[in-house]
């Protein structure tokens, strides 16, 4: 963003040092009215003649600043709150709250918190009610410029205080917002230290790509402490547009009736495994939803071409949305597959605020304002994923000769069988494309002659019997032999986390 006002306003006024060490002395009334104007029309925000102060103008840092300060949730908010008071800001159950009175609850509630000594850059570690309190709690943290720290629903006392010790015996950066830990699928839930710059340029590429705006209600039906959530708020916030929140999907009416409430266009985030669900219990009901979604965003883990067949065919004036982002990273890259090509893996292109190489071996790095600034108490974890300012992750991928970015699974799950690397997720996607299959996972086993070979579970549809013959020649037509699962079993449902990822590390444990 630096770079982006430096440029912006050197067109604009050629003869003004930007550099300068008091940029203040520089300026005159009228190029400060031009400064004003130009930013609030570039970023959407309001900056007065308050703003105009020696300190606020002394460099370019501190302008940028000034303007990252505006374009925060929180300060969005309080202009909602100024403008529009009476529209509302989110909806729980049959209650609601509007941006006047979401905004005066956050002014309270951080009273109450500095008067229980809660100090700038401090973590503040508290448990996620899945309701407006998480709103009023989270916002009034950061307006006190500290460090929010949410958790699950249902996090235990030990893992509370466990999480309390660790951000407690940390030093924070200034623009330190937040503390995300992620849900451990394959290895020790970590804490990613997230920035404001970072939380701003997410929303930002949200908002911009996948049209957040005023007038949409979008529904939010995971933990919103888990950053898929929690990364939605920010966008729906910031843009006047209204939250609705409900506590997952395990009552299919819950989420239908969201649909009666008085809005035009709606919008949500659902993981695959949840929208393969409604498919299969309520399809004509989505179909009866076509004029009223105005999109779709999916994510945190693989979503079949099938599924995006049949979904395209029951909203096809919808955009769908297969997202790829991350705790980590933040949101990168967003494909809209309603497109007639329904190419699994794809991402799309990175967005505005994010870069991504590849590298030759499949390595996916990415870089830009939404990345983290590091994981809590562990140098070491973070100097090992954090290299000259990039994320180098365990997501392996490519570009297409069109420039889009195709997911092809993680390196950290690849299987070794017989010499050959083999992505769990090739063999996964073929088979739930395989009649009656509603869901499977690949997993490595160990043979007690031939060593490790590939096991896949199964959750069958109802009355349909699993034969493993037939599934293992559809594979076969479909896939190099060596990928073919020798070992295949019928279970009542596939363990995922509560955010739809396959929970690899529970079926590495099973088999060892």
């Amino acid at each position: 963003m630096r770079d982006e006002i430096k440029n912006l306003l050197s067109d604009l006024m050629p003869a003004v040092d930007f550099e300068a060490d008091f940029l203040f002395s520089h300026l005159d009334s009228l190029s400060i009215a031009t400064i004003l104007y130009v930013l609030n029309d570039k970023y959407g925000i309001t900056l007065g003649v308050e703003d105009v102060t020696p300190r606020n103008f002394k460099n370019l840092d501190n302008l940028v600043r000034m303007v990252q300060s505006k374009r925060s949730m929180e300060a969005r908010i309080q202009h909602f709150a100024e403008t529009a008071p009476d529209t509302v800001a989110a909806v729980h159950g049959d209650k609601k709250i509007t941006y006047g009175e979401l905004w005066q609850a956050v002014l309270a509630k951080a009273e109450e918190l500095r008067a229980e000594g809660l100090q700038p850059h401090r973590p503040y570690v508290f448990r996620n009610p899945q309701d407006f309190s998480f709103l009023v709690i989270y916002c009034a943290v950061h307006y006190l410029k500290a460090v929010a720290v949410p958790l699950g629903q249902f996090a235990t006392e030990e893992e509370f205080n466990a999480v309390k010790a660790e951000v407690e015996a940390c030093t924070f950066a200034d623009d330190i917002r937040d503390v995300v830990y992620t849900t451990g699928t394959t290895g020790k839930s970590k804490g990613a230290m997230i920035s404001e710059t970072m939380l701003i340029a997410s929303a930002d590429n949200f908002i911009c790509d996948l049209g957040f705006r005023a007038g949409l209600l979008f529904i939010i039906a995971t933990p919103i402490n888990h950053i898929a959530s929690l990364f939605k708020i920010h966008p729906v916030l910031s843009s006047g547009a209204t939250l609705c929140i409900i506590e997952g999907l395990k009552d299919l009416n819950v989420f239908f009736k969201v649909f009666d409430l008085p809005f035009e266009r709606f919008a949500t985030f659902l993981v695959p495994a949840s929208i393969r669900m409604i498919m299969q219990f309520s399809y004509e009901k989505l179909c009866q939803l076509d004029s009223k979604i105005e999109f779709i965003e999916t994510g945190a883990a693989p979503i079949t071409k099938a599924d995006m067949e049949m979904l395209a065919k029951a909203l096809p004036h919808a955009r769908l949305y297969n997202t790829y982002g991350g705790t980590e990273i933040g949101c990168v890259a967003t494909y809209n597959f309603n497109d007639g090509k329904y190419m699994e893996g794809c991402v799309g292109r990175p967005l505005k605020n994010a870069s991504v190489e590849i590298t030759p071996e499949g390595n996916i790095i990415v870089s830009g304002q939404t990345i983290m600034s590091g994981y809590v108490g562990d140098e070491e974890l973070t100097r090992s994923v954090i290299i000259d300012g990039k994320i180098h992750g365990s997501d392996l991928g490519y570009f297409d000769e069109e420039g889009l970015i195709h997911l092809t699974g993680r390196s950290g799950d690849v299987i070794n069988v017989g010499g050959y690397k083999v992505n769990p997720q090739d063999v996964e996607m073929v088979a739930a494309s395989f009649p009656g299959v509603k869901d499977c996972i690949c997993a490595a086993a160990q043979h007690p002659v031939i060593g490790t070979i590939l096991k896949l579970y199964v959750v069958l549809e109802e009355g349909t019997e699993l034969d493993k013959h037939a599934l293992a020649v559809y594979i076969k037509s479909k896939l190099e032999p060596y990928k073919v699962p020798s070992w295949y079993e019928a279970v009542p449902e596939i363990k995922r986390t509560f955010n739809g990822k396959l929970d690899r590390k529970y079926y590495k444990t099973l088999n060892q």
